[in-house]
C-alpha cells in the first residue's frame, strides 16, 4: 500500500527541546506520519467536516440561533485530527477548553448532537444546557469543553491519574492555548504529573494570540514546548498546520506516555482565521497576515495537494466537499427542528446524590 509523508509547511523547522541535563532521557524526534491513501483521505474529510461545520455555526450565530459565546476552530483543524487519530476511543480520554467543537468532531461524535447543543436543544450532547463551551461525551471519553481558562489542565491531570490508578492503559490528551499556558494551575499540574509520572499529553495550541494579545507581548518564554523543562517534562514543537506532522508527533507522545515515562508537552504552531470568539472583530492583526496563512499555510489545502499528487482530481475533491456540506446542512436542520429543553430541566444535573 502506498504511503504519504508531508513536508513541513512551517517557515522554521519544529524543534525538540534541548536536554537540560546530558543524561536525561528524551523522546525521539518525531517524523511525519506515513499515512496510507485511505488514511490521508480520511484525515482530509475530517478536517473538511470541521471547517464546514464551523462555517455553518458562524452563520447560525449570525442568525441568532446560537446564543452566548461561540469560539470557532477554523484554521486549526489539523491539530485535532492529527492528535486524536492516534488515540483509542474507550481507552484514552480528551479534555479541552471552550474552542471544543472541532475536538468533538475529530473524536467521531455525531455532528447533529453537537449542532443541537450549540442551538440549545434537548437533543444536544449536553441536553441543551452546555452550549458551545461545555460539551461532554463520557461515552467517547470526552470530558469537556471548559469555559474557565486553563481549568481543564488540572482536570486532565486528574483524568491521567485515574488512568494510572485503575491500570486501564489510557492516556489523557489535555488541550490548552497559549493564553492558558500562563495560568498558575498549569504549573501545579505539571509538577504533580511528573512527580507521579502520569500518562498525560499536554497539547498547547499556539495560535499566536491569547484573545487579542500577541504571544510576544504576553509570554517571557514564547517557546511553549520548553515550559515543562524545570519539571523534567520534555517538549516538542510541531507544525500544527500539517496533519501528518501532527500525527507523527502524536505517535511519539503516545509511545512516551504508554511506556510509563510520564507527561509530555506538544506545542502545536497553528492559526485561527476568525477572531477569538464571534464577538471579536480581530483588529489586532492585519488582513495580510490572515490572508498569508489562508493562501500558503492552510491545512486542508495542504492535504488536498497531497491527494491531487496521487491522482485525485479537482472534481473528486469537489464531490467530497459537496458530501460534507450535505452532512452539515442535515445537522443544522436537525438542530433547528429539535425542541428546546423542558423548563423542568433547570433542576436536573445539578447535584449527584450519594448514599
Amino acid at each position: 500500500m502506498e504511503t504519504y509523508v508531508a513536508k513541513t509547511a512551517s517557515k522554521a523547522a519544529p524543534k525538540t527541546a534541548a536536554p537540560a541535563t546530558p543524561n536525561r532521557e528524551r523522546p525521539n524526534e518525531p517524523q511525519p506520519y506515513k499515512a496510507s491513501k485511505d488514511e490521508l483521505l480520511d484525515f482530509y474529510k475530517q478536517m473538511l467536516l470541521i471547517r464546514r461545520f464551523e462555517e455553518r455555526a458562524g452563520q447560525l450565530y449570525g442568525l441568532g440561533l446560537i446564543g452566548g459565546f461561540c469560539h470557532l476552530y477554523i484554521g486549526q483543524e489539523a491539530v485535532a485530527v492529527g492528535l486524536q487519530s492516534a488515540m483509542k476511543v474507550g481507552r484514552d480520554s480528551v479534555i479541552t477548553g471552550y474552542r471544543d467543537h472541532g475536538h468533538m468532531l475529530a473524536y467521531g461524535i455525531d455532528p447533529k448532537v453537537i449542532m443541537a447543543e450549540l442551538t440549545g436543544r434537548a437533543a444536544g450532547i449536553s441536553r441543551g444546557k452546555g452550549g458551545s463551551m461545555h460539551m461532554f461525551s463520557v461515552e467517547h471519553g470526552f470530558y469537556g469543553g471548559h469555559g474557565i481558562v486553563g481549568a481543564q489542565v488540572a482536570l486532565g491531570t486528574g483524568l491521567a491519574f485515574k488512568h494510572q490508578y485503575s491500570g486501564d492503559g489510557g492516556t489523557c490528551l489535555a488541550y490548552f492555548g497559549d493564553g492558558a499556558a500562563n495560568q498558575g494551575q498549569v504549573y501545579e499540574s505539571f509538577n504533580m504529573a511528573k512527580l507521579w509520572d502520569l500518562p498525560v499529553i499536554y497539547a498547547i495550541e499556539n495560535n499566536k494570540y491569547a484573545m487579542g494579545t500577541a504571544v510576544e507581548r504576553s509570554a517571557s518564554e514564547p517557546d511553549f514546548y520548553k515550559r515543562g523543562e524545570s519539571f523534567r517534562i520534555p517538549g516538542i514543537q510541531v507544525d500544527g498546520m500539517d496533519v501528518l506532522a501532527v500525527r507523527g508527533a502524536a505517535e511519539e507522545a503516545m509511545a512516551w506516555t504508554q511506556a510509563g515515562k510520564g507527561p509530555i508537552i506538544l506545542e502545536l504552531l497553528t492559526y485561527r482565521y476568525r477572531g477569538h470568539s464571534m464577538s471579536d472583530p480581530a483588529k489586532y492583526r492585519s488582513k495580510e497576515e490572515v490572508q498569508d496563512y489562508r493562501e500558503h499555510r492552510d491545512p486542508i489545502d495542504h492535504a488536498a495537494k497531497l491527494l491531487e499528487a496521487e491522482g485525485f482530481s479537482a472534481d473528486d475533491l469537489k464531490k467530497i466537499d459537496k458530501e460534507i456540506k450535505e452532512i452539515v446542512v442535515e445537522a443544522a436542520k436537525f438542530a433547528e427542528d429539535a425542541p428546546e429543553p423542558d423548563a423542568a430541566e433547570l433542576y436536573t444535573d445539578v447535584l449527584v446524590e450519594s448514599y
